[in-house]
């Protein structure tokens, strides 16, 4: 362990790290002990509950010696992620946090440079003085003796990042000495750069295979990762898929088309960026699970893949129904038929139409017509009216199910561009639950708005008839349970990663609403 305290000052915020918990005298403030395992250390950290996210990042940060532009993740007992932030709950020895360097550059710790000048021109004075006298001063022997120990030292030393030396670069200084000032209000465009900054910084970054196997399953939790990060991991998904060798896609174009992806996402509750990267995410485990890529065509991949990250872009969190009612200018222009949906396309077309963005700019004219004529129907397919339609024309497919033949493996792509769509009760309830919340405020903002204009008023929508177990059942038992169960049919080793977690959430939200009405009922009495 590293005994010596190294506290970090920032107004009334203390952060000790190492040694017995630590507070000066006068703060009096309330302070938490955090237990953790970093390169096979056991340490320990405290800092008050009033300092900032940013503060307690670096804080771990420099406790696993990592670079400015690494990814960190904290691993709780159960292996689940959990939020490096103040929020962080104080754990004992025997119930330490894991925190591991997820995405890093892999390079060794840097020498500082005036070592490497010592070095050279102690060199250079030996070979000038060995011309003259013939032979190695004691004196020079010494002084080289002497840097060679200095850097064995420094390369021993295992916190080095307490020293002001990162990984990544030595000219990285810890510099949470002094007090940092605030952060000025961004504007939405500031916002974005800065999130671009990030990703660029870090995309270079080598990611863990231990995550880059986590992101192929659907317990995936995206509420631990930030949005850069989240650029960072769609980046991982199209490298390894082999998209930018099969397609001749630049890595700079596709930095380019994952940012304005994310750009045309808007600030709402529930059809936002995290969405976005959620349904990818699933979709590209469903790649890896069901073992597409060896039934299906790179090409059908990238249509998949390409679609579910698009499939929502520029949402503005007001249904088809509303859009129509409302005669808003996408209802207009879209003549009532999928207005949502056939926006969604023209955006994601419109990203592709700028030559930086355009991931598909060194394919033929007929493998672009084929994308693009993929992604249309893949898209315009998440339009829950076609629901039924696209089901059921699947189900007559299943008997005679052939990956060869064109019609049956368009319905597949559709419906696994569906499946991902809706697929949150599939994920950890942990995972799952707080995106019920996000859609149902969504949902509220919309028939509020809808009472406001004098419109119909969506029922499943109305905040003053709906509650939260009672908006699940009916669409797990009617919906989702019929879907992922004939995606099952053709995939039996889905049962366990998706089907079996529905039917767990269907029972939950079930024993939730049979509980409320009890309530209701004995309230009643």
């Amino acid at each position: 362990m590293y005994n010596s305290d190294t506290c970090w000052q920032g107004g009334a915020t203390t952060l000790d790290y190492g040694g017995a918990g630590h507070v000066p005298p006068g703060l009096g403030m309330t302070t938490k002990i955090i237990h953790f395992m970093v390169n096979g250390r056991l340490e320990q950290a405290e800092f008050g509950a009033d300092c900032s996210a940013a503060d307690v990042k670096d804080l771990f940060r420099a406790a696993a010696e990592a670079g400015p532009n690494h990814i960190l993740k904290m691993y709780n007992n159960n292996g689940s992620v959990v939020n490096i932030s103040p929020r962080l709950e104080a754990n004992g020895e025997d119930s330490y946090y894991r925190l591991e360097v997820v995405a890093s550059d892999q390079q060794g710790v840097g020498m500082p440079t005036e070592l490497d000048d010592m070095e050279y021109r102690l060199q250079h004075l030996e070979s000038k003085v060995i011309e003259d006298v013939g032979k190695t001063p004691e004196i020079i022997s010494e002084l080289k003796s002497q840097v060679e120990s200095f850097k064995k030292k420094l390369e021993s030393v295992q916190h080095l990042s307490w020293m002001g030396l990162f990984r990544e670069d030595s000219d990285h200084q810890l510099s949470k000495l002094s007090q940092k000032p605030k952060t000025p209000h961004l504007s939405v465009e500031e916002e974005r750069q800065q999130v671009r900054r990030k990703f660029l910084n870090m995309s270079s970054l080598q990611v863990t295979e231990k995550v880059r196997e986590h992101l192929k399953t659907p317990i995936f939790d995206n509420w631990q990762w930030e949005e850069a990060e989240m650029l960072v991991l769609l980046q991982v998904m199209f490298t390894d898929l082999d998209f930018l060798t099969a397609f001749h896609i630049e890595l700079e174009v596709l930095q380019n088309f994952l940012f304005e992806v994310f750009c045309h996402y808007n600030s709402i509750p529930f059809h936002n960026f995290q969405h976005c990267f959620c349904v990818t995410q699933m979709m590209y485990g469903l790649i890896w699970l069901t073992d597409l890529r060896s039934k299906l065509s790179p090409v059908d991949l990238l249509i998949m893949l390409t679609s579910a990250l698009c499939h929502d872009l520029d949402h503005p969190g007001y249904n088809n129904v509303y859009q129509i009612n409302a005669q808003t200018d996408l209802a207009i222009r879209y003549n009532d038929i999928s207005p949502l949906e056939n926006h969604h396309c023209a955006v994601a077309f419109g990203i592709l139409s700028q030559p930086e963005c355009n991931i598909l700019k060194n394919l033929t004219c007929d493998q672009y017509k084929l994308i693009r004529g993929g992604m249309i129907k893949c898209i315009l397919a998440t339009d829950m009216a076609r629901h039924n339609e696209i089901l059921n024309k699947f189900k007559m497919t299943q008997p005679v199910f052939n990956f060869t033949n064109k019609d049956h493996k368009e319905v597949l792509m559709k419906i696994m561009v569906k499946v991902s769509d809706i697929s949150n009760e599939a994920r950890p309830m942990a995972v799952a639950e707080p995106w019920l919340d996000c859609l149902l405020q969504e949902f509220f903002n919309q028939s509020d708005t809808e009472k406001l204009k004098g419109l119909p008023v969506t029922p499943f929508m109305d905040r003053d008839k709906v509650s939260k177990p009672s908006s699940q059942t009916n669409f797990i038992r009617f919906v989702l349970l019929p879907l992922f169960s004939e995606l099952t049919k053709l995939f039996p080793c889905l049962e366990q990663h998706i089907l079996e977690p529905v039917r767990r959430a269907l029972e939950y939200y079930s024993n939730l609403e049979r509980a409320s009405k009890d309530e209701e009922r004995t309230t009643k009495a």
